[in-house]
């Protein structure tokens, strides 16, 4: 994801020293569904704190080797691994393209009834695409992504499993 920001103009803005990249079981391994979700810790106003209607609430703190992150990116497997490349890639980017373009650890949001899709999740996909594809056809570390071309028993048979970072409780929780 590194190489990614790193290559594509769109996501120039992403610091990955700021985004965990977790993994969750999906519920069902079936390939619809969910395949990834970013969690933003910061309120649209880019505070851990927010007081509303009475209440006070807080974002957790999340620090990944002694670095606070701003946001957990979490792959549902095996679900993410059942897609075609060319959707693997695309769901990499429709992740990172939520990540607001300060970085702040709030999420880019557009005009509209559907503020993180552009008001068209379909067109927002195709444009993610392209997104992909253009980072595929420029980058200059290939290898980085090749683990992506593999099955979930090919990455299993080939490296003894699958292991990532899991988090709980990425909710705000009501302090007052």
């Amino acid at each position: 994801m590194s190489d990614v920001a790193a290559t594509c103009d769109e996501l120039r803005h992403v610091d990955m020293t700021r985004v965990a990249v977790a993994f969750s079981q999906a519920r069902y391994s079936s390939p619809g569904g969910v395949q990834a979700t970013i969690r933003p810790l910061r309120f649209p106003d880019g505070g851990r704190v927010l007081e509303r209607g009475g209440a006070t609430w807080e974002m957790p703190r999340v620090v990944v080797n002694g670095i606070e992150v701003l946001y957990v990116v979490e792959f549902r497997l095996p679900r993410f691994l059942l897609a075609p490349f060319d959707e693997r890639m695309g769901t990499v980017v429709h992740e990172m393209y939520h990540i607001g373009p300060t970085c702040d650890g709030t999420l880019r949001r557009f005009a509209g009834g559907k503020p993180y899709h552009t008001g068209s999740r379909k067109r927002y996909d195709a444009v993610m695409g392209e997104i992909a594809r253009g980072y595929l056809a420029r980058t200059r570390r290939p290898e980085l992504h090749a683990f992506l071309r593999q099955s979930l028993q090919e990455l299993t048979a080939a490296h003894g499993g699958v292991v990532g970072l899991r988090f709980r409780r990425l909710r705000p929780r009501r302090i007052r």
